[in-house]
């Protein structure tokens, strides 16, 4: 997953505004107990980012590749 894919993502799933507040203000125990902007500004995976905040706020794993995103390969 690129950072483009990330917010497009993020955006699609929660809309624009509370998407970036989610991503600036959430705290994700996951990640250490880091928000999901201060994640990947430390380089952690981009997709493994996703996949916390989206567990962090019960999206259905249906809708976890990401609005627009290719559904991954079983297995990756």
């Amino acid at each position: 997953m690129r950072l483009s894919q990330f917010w497009t993502a993020v955006s699609d799933e929660f809309g624009a505004a509370l998407g970036r507040a989610l991503v600036h203000d959430l705290v994700l125990g996951e990640l250490g107990d880091l928000t999901a902007e201060q994640a990947l500004a430390k380089g952690l995976d981009i997709r493994g980012t996703w996949l916390a905040l989206c567990r962090a706020t019960d999206v259905p794993e249906a809708r976890r590749h990401g609005v627009g995103n290719r559904e991954p390969k079983a297995g990756a």
